[in-house]
């Protein structure tokens, strides 16, 4: 049986905007809990990104008191701008198209340093399928911790997403990590 949203007295644009609501109230409530946490540890985060084109710096800069611990970012969407402001190594990115774990934590542990940061987030990806991602959507993303890669991941999407759906997706998840890493962080304080 195929069930159309139009058989519960909801059409499919009001199913979109209800969905997107929903998604904006888990967000903001995802971003006050990180603003938070990071005010009341003192630490500080700056942001390097690729694939999602500036939605993690729009979100930091979302969150109450944002100046007091997010230091910044960059968006570096091509090879030339990842090697020469983020240190990724040339040889790396030209054989990856830019699209690696290792250029991932490459990026973040040198924003970290940019910007003389406690965290760091970056992420590469493709937000539509290419000829050099087979056809797929993927994106890699590291997250450290005063220097130290805490986490990297690769995080795979459905060849058919649009691309404005994956650049929201991928932030909102590497979002909700970075929720958890400094979950664990407290945890490790607290014991």
């Amino acid at each position: 049986m195929i069930v159309k949203p139009s058989q519960f007295g909801v059409n499919a644009d009001e199913l979109s905007v209800r969905s997107l609501i929903y998604f904006i109230i888990e967000l903001e409530n995802l971003l006050r809990y990180i603003g938070k946490h990071l005010l009341s540890t003192g630490e500080t985060i700056a942001v390097a990104e690729s694939v999602t084109s500036g939605f993690l710096q729009f979100s930091f800069s979302q969150m109450k008191d944002a100046s007091k611990f997010y230091k910044g970012g960059m968006t570096a969407y091509t090879l030339e701008e990842k090697v020469n402001l983020l240190n990724v190594n040339g040889d790396e990115a030209l054989k990856h198209d830019c699209v690696s774990a290792g250029i991932a934590e490459t990026m973040a542990l040198n924003v970290a340093r940019l910007y003389n940061s406690d965290w760091s987030i970056a992420v590469t990806g493709y937000a539509t399928p290419t000829e050099s991602s087979n056809g797929k959507l993927y994106s890699y993303f590291a997250i450290t911790y005063r220097g130290e890669v805490i986490l990297s991941e690769k995080l795979d999407l459905h060849s058919r997403t649009k691309s404005v759906n994956a650049q929201l997706y991928y932030s909102e998840f590497i979002l909700g990590c970075f929720k958890i890493e400094l979950d664990k962080q407290k945890e490790e304080k607290a014991s």
